[in-house]
């Protein structure tokens, strides 16, 4: 499951709405949905990202979080580190091949810390 998937799934149990309830609202079939809540679906479009953040009455700052979340959603992560250094070659390679052996503390420890990297950047 991706991260748009399960605030997806959130939200919709939150406010009782099935997939089939959901997925015509926005215009999309029910198969479609169910694969995007599943992360078996790439993040959607720009457009059909509205349409949620409509559906659910989703409003200013939440909105952009959603948007966030929407974009940070891809099941299939494919990162180019031609032209880099081999460090960070050595480290997509590493999370490549042990992201499916951790556990989840461990991987919430590993994204807070690149945020703190990041965040002393800006």
């Amino acid at each position: 499951m991706t991260p748009l998937g399960e605030k997806i799934r959130e939200l919709r149990r939150e406010r009782g709405a099935s997939q089939k309830e959901m997925a015509e609202a926005i215009g999309v079939s029910p198969a479609y949905l169910s694969a995007l809540e599943h992360g078996r679906r790439g993040a959607p479009s720009w457009t059909l990202i509205q349409k949620i953040i409509g559906y659910f009455n989703i409003i200013w700052d939440e909105a952009e979080e959603f948007q966030r979340i929407a974009l940070a959603s891809h099941p299939r992560v494919r990162v180019d580190t031609s032209g880099l250094s081999p460090a960070a070659t050595e480290l997509a390679n590493l999370l490549a091949e042990n992201i499916a052996r951790m556990d989840e503390a461990e991987i919430r420890a590993i994204n807070a810390r690149i945020r703190e990297v990041l965040a002393r950047r800006r």
